[in-house]
């Protein structure tokens, strides 16, 4: 079958998917955006989490098939899609004044450059410096998974509590910390988010 729908602001065609093949595989394999990581293959561990349509779901357990006419956003698109944010709603998240970007205004972002693809080469999103900024990157294989969670937190909430902010990523797993610099990276951006508004 062939799947249409956009990837980090772009619209994307793949091409004889079978019908069990997962929005993981397509996302590494076919489309060559390797930040989602494939680890457990079982929705267990977040390290495939991306957004879809503005939701954070396990890639993983997403057959590929269903995201046709969709909006995916993964880790290489996320500094693109802070920016479309930041633009739509100047002072950052909008959080409890809109409840997030809508499903209209994310299928009208459009990535820049390369950086949606490869997510090299331009400025970082703000939660990607603040985990930079913490220490929160230790071997990265949950990172991808953990920034994704952590950004649409922030979008949907200005202002987290400790337990807004664990209830947000429960669904990540951190095999090399204790969580408390991730933890400490996300109240950074949250700080951060504040400050500009």
């Amino acid at each position: 079958m062939r799947v249409n729908f956009t990837v980090n602001g772009r619209q994307q065609e793949a091409d004889d998917v079978w019908e069990g093949e997962s929005l993981l595989y397509v996302l590494r394999e076919r489309m060559g955006l390797p930040g989602s990581k494939n680890a457990c293959e079982q929705g267990e561990c977040g390290s495939c989490t991306v957004r879809l349509d503005g939701v954070p779901v396990c890639s993983c357990l997403v057959a590929a098939g269903q995201v046709q006419g969709r909006e995916v956003v993964t880790v290489e698109g996320l500094a693109d899609y802070a920016k479309h944010r930041e633009d739509s709603h100047p002072g950052g998240a909008c959080g409890s004044v809109c409840g997030g970007t809508s499903l209209q205004e994310a299928r009208q972002w459009q990535a820049k450059g390369t950086d949606g693809q490869t997510g090299e080469g331009g400025e970082l999103s703000p939660i990607q410096q603040a985990f930079i900024d913490a220490g929160a990157v230790q071997c990265g294989f949950c990172t991808p998974g953990l920034l994704v969670a952590a950004d649409e937190l922030l979008e949907r909430n200005d202002s987290p509590s400790d337990a807004d902010i664990r209830e947000a990523l429960s669904g990540n797993l951190c095999r090399c910390t204790g969580y408390e610099k991730i933890l400490d990276a996300v109240r950074l951006a949250a700080a951060r988010q504040e400050e500009t508004v």
